[in-house]
């Protein structure tokens, strides 16, 4: 048997039972209280067994079957030294056993083996330290009582001991140990030498005795929330301060709640580590990754505009947050009104407006340098600023922060693009923030460096742009176009810069009586002659149309106009030289195609006439597309042939589309080719007019460059029946009072009441001008679309015209009232007469409706 040195000694007390009784009334009144689990023997797996007077096991505790896994009635009555000692053993076993029967106390550590299982199978193995106490009987006899220790828990607790004294004595990290009252119970001697003392002071203490208030209350209740749940918390960052010094510290601290041997909580240990090296490397890391993320934004962000303000702005918006709380760009005043260099000024005192200004904390722009200047101001830098020297040397400067002010750092960094200062950045940070390093100093250079190339490319830009847009305006209708009874889309796409700029044009002009002129046209030619031709031939186009001429008429009227846009003399001077047999020069020739159309939104019929363009495509609802056969006539400019006229009723929802060649034919597709092309594009008319232009472009060749396209689409929308009163009136006196009456009457059905009685009294004047000067029926007509059109129809050829009545006059002032009172007046042939037509803005337009009281009173 292997055992440690045994000391056997004879069982006497000398005092008898005084002795215990002495130490009975000694003993405090607490030592008989029951203890609480968490006491040493909650990890020394201490059993208990006694011996009978013949060796045998008479009484059997319950830790014994814990440790020994055999339950009480299978143990009661067996050997110990048969039961669990091994076989080679049990020879020396049994000569103890007689010497503890003897009276003899033994301590000794001693191998043993369970007993073999119900099973069969083999019993663990283990060592016991065994403390045997001789007893005696009731009767006398000798017996034992043994105490057994697993030693396997005793090296186990050995061990843990040395882990605790190494966490405590030789960790590099701080560790504590925190009871339930969150208190610290245990400190170690490295958590003791950051803040001060021997681990011994740190006893009783909480976590607000090392950090501030704040930190404290947050760590005490992560504290509680893991001594409740013991869920674990690790890596979590405490910032605070250690004794005799006032440098920020920071640790990433583990918390895990620690239990007794019986499980029960007894309190939470602190493991702390020092991450204030590692925090400012990473500080350091991730700004080196900021600067490299911002300027990475900056490249792909800024520029993207060709427009000087909006290019500053996209620079804030890439510094502002990022890189800076506020922020703001001034840049010369003579770049924004298009001088063509910035100024030369060597002392930085040129005006300079404020274009942009962020700000992530407030919402009035700072002053940075001299007194606060407004977003869009024009002003100047004081001449011993730290911004006008950052102007005069082209190097950036820090500004004094205001005293009590938001801002406690400021950059002045000059925007330099090929060497020229085109404006300065101001770069911010408040209060609360870090101030700028030099590192931000030069990211602030660079990003100001790259601004300036893209604002300089900008300037350049929008001056080769406004030259540009002096010629756009000439080329294209201002505005969106809009028609009454017409839905309207529009596209122009020039040719490339090889080909120089062309001569398509497209216009739509409103006419009198709700009626609409489409017009569509291209001047044979390149480059800015062509496009003048195009620009004078358009304008002619437009004064044609308001004289409300028929559309053969307006084509004949251009073709002469074209035939005069080569000569100096005009139309008169190239008839006379044509007359003359020379050799005409081509050069001074303008010829052009184009289709002129007029819509009348009441009866939906649209009249064309055509000077040698492409005809139009006409789409009805569930038809597919097909070309309108107009005459396609002479091209203008050439002369001598009449045009015709064709007149097409269009239903409902029906699509017109007028274009250029450019649309449908290309060096690569000939024409007929890209018209049947541009046919079956028109699959689907039902879709959005913008979305059916889009698809066309996009379904046929549109990017060659080799010519303008201009594609004019109108789908139509007739003047619904409800929005049209019309009334024919015999030739008697008694007309015009029924005139006014109809007028009324369905000027209230619209919910027009405000303008009745303008209407009625320019009723009555125009039906009166078509009694005593007109012939025939006289038809009254009112409209309502966008605004209100009255029409008064006779049969007389005669057009009225308007004049000044002497103050002596009795007569001779209607046409004059109807000026005054109306937004627009005047009168047209028809086939079978004439009509006289006024037109009033609806109430809350842009228009005001003027008094008629007021009007009459002016004419006197």
């Amino acid at each position: 048997m292997s055992e440690i040195p045994a000391k056997a000694t004879e069982s006497e007390d000398p005092s008898g039972g005084a002795r215990s009784r002495a130490a009975e009334e000694a003993a405090p009144a607490d030592m008989w209280q029951s203890s609480p689990p968490g006491s040493i023997y909650d990890y020394i797996k201490v059993a208990s067994f006694s011996l009978s007077p013949g060796g045998l096991i008479e009484q059997w505790s319950l830790r014994a079957e814990q440790l020994f896994g055999i339950p009480a009635h299978r143990a009661v009555g067996l050997d110990p030294i048969e039961a669990f000692v091994d076989p080679d053993l049990r020879s020396r076993g049994q000569r103890k056993m007689a010497e503890i029967l003897d009276g003899r106390e033994w301590t000794g550590v001693v191998p043993f083996r369970m007993p073999a299982g119900e099973d069969g199978s083999r019993g663990e193995e283990g060592m016991a330290e065994v403390y045997v106490m001789p007893t005696r009987t009731a009767e006398g006899d000798k017996a034992a009582v043994c105490i057994v220790v697993d030693v396997r828990t005793l090296r186990s607790i050995e061990t843990d001991l040395a882990a605790s004294q190494a966490i405590f004595g030789q960790s590099p990290f701080g560790f504590l140990l925190i009871d339930t009252d969150l208190r610290v119970r245990r400190a170690n001697t490295r958590f003791a030498s950051i803040f001060g003392g021997t681990p011994d002071d740190h006893r009783g203490k909480s976590v607000h005795d090392y950090l501030p208030r704040a930190e404290a209350d947050r760590v005490s209740a992560t504290m509680r929330r893991v001594l409740e749940s013991g869920d674990s918390i690790t890596d979590m960052h405490v910032t605070g301060f250690v004794p005799d010094s006032d440098e920020r510290r920071h640790w990433s601290i583990n918390l895990y709640r620690v239990h007794s041997g019986s499980g029960r909580p007894i309190g939470v240990a602190w493991l702390g580590t020092d991450i204030t090296a590692r925090r400012e490397a990473a500080r350091e890391a991730a700004s080196a990754r900021r600067n490299l993320a911002l300027l990475n934004e900056a490249g792909a962000r800024i520029g993207n505009s060709l427009d000087l303000e909006t290019t500053a702005r996209e620079l804030l918006d890439v510094v502002v947050p990022g890189f800076c709380d506020l922020a703001t760009v001034d840049l010369y005043q003579a770049l924004l009104t298009g001088d063509e260099a910035p100024p030369k000024l060597a002392d930085g005192s040129a005006e300079l407006r404020r274009v942009a200004f962020a700000s992530a904390v407030s919402d009035a722009p700072f002053g940075g340098s001299g007194e606060r200047v407004e977003l869009g101001a024009v002003h100047r830098f004081p001449f011993n600023s730290p911004c006008a020297d950052a102007l005069r040397t082209a190097r950036p400067q820090r500004v004094p922060a205001e005293e009590g002010g938001l801002v406690q750092s400021t950059l002045a960094v000059p925007m330099v693009a090929h060497d020229t200062v085109v404006g300065i950045v101001q770069f911010a940070r408040t209060k609360g923030s870090e101030p700028f390093g030099d590192r931000d100093r030069d990211l602030a250079v660079e990003l100001a460096a790259r601004a300036a190339v893209c604002i300089d490319n900008a300037r350049l830009y929008r001056r080769e742009h406004e030259r540009a847009l002096i010629l756009q305006r000439s080329l294209l209708p201002p505005g969106d176009p809009e028609a009454s009874g017409l839905d309207i889309a529009c596209r122009y796409l020039p040719g490339n810069a090889a080909t120089e700029v062309g001569g398509d044009w497209f216009d739509v002009i409103e006419l009198p009586g709700h009626r609409t002129a489409l017009v569509v046209g291209d001047v044979m030619g390149r480059g800015l002659r062509a496009a003048v031709a195009m620009g004078e031939l358009r304008t002619a186009v437009r004064t044609l149309a308001l004289l409300d001429l028929e559309p053969a008429e307006v084509l004949s009227a251009l073709d002469e106009i074209a035939r005069g846009l080569g000569t100096p003399g005009g139309v008169q001077q190239a008839t006379r030289a044509a007359r003359q047999p020379r050799d005409a020069d081509l050069c001074e020739v303008y010829l052009a195609t184009c289709v002129y159309a007029v819509y009348d939104s009441v009866t939906r019929r649209c009249t064309f006439a055509n000077a040698g363009h492409l005809p139009p495509v006409l789409v009805e609802p569930g038809e597919t597309a097909l070309m309108l056969d107009v005459p396609p006539g002479m091209p203008l400019g050439v002369g001598g042939e009449p045009f015709e006229e064709v007149e097409v009723e269009l239903p409902e929802g029906a699509l017109l589309a007028l274009y250029t060649d450019g649309l449908v034919e290309s060096r690569d597709h000939p024409l007929d080719e890209g018209l049947q092309a541009f046919v079956q594009a028109l699959t689907d008319p039902s879709r959005p007019l913008e979305d059916v232009c889009d698809h066309v472009l996009n379904s046929l060749d549109t990017r060659h460059g080799e010519d303008d396209i201009a594609l004019l689409m109108a789908r139509v929308q007739g003047l619904p029946t409800e929005s049209v009163g019309d009334w024919t009136l015999p030739r008697e006196p008694r007309s015009v009072g029924r005139a006014r009456e109809y007028a009324r009457a369905q000027l209230l059905s619209w919910d027009l009441e405000p303008l009745v009685d303008t209407t009625e009294l320019l009723v009555s004047e125009l039906v009166t001008n078509a009694l005593r000067y007109g012939e025939g029926e006289i038809r009254l007509r009112l409209l309502l679309d966008r605004t209100l059109v009255c029409e008064v129809w006779d049969a007389g050829l005669v057009q009225p015209r308007r004049r000044r009545a002497r103050d002596t006059d009795e007569g001779g002032r209607g046409l004059q009232l109807v000026g005054l009172l109306s937004a627009a007046w005047g009168s047209r042939r028809t086939p079978r007469g004439k009509t006289v037509w006024f037109e009033l803005p609806l109430p809350g337009a842009d228009s005001p409706l003027t008094d008629p009281a007021e009007a009459l009173l002016s004419l006197f």
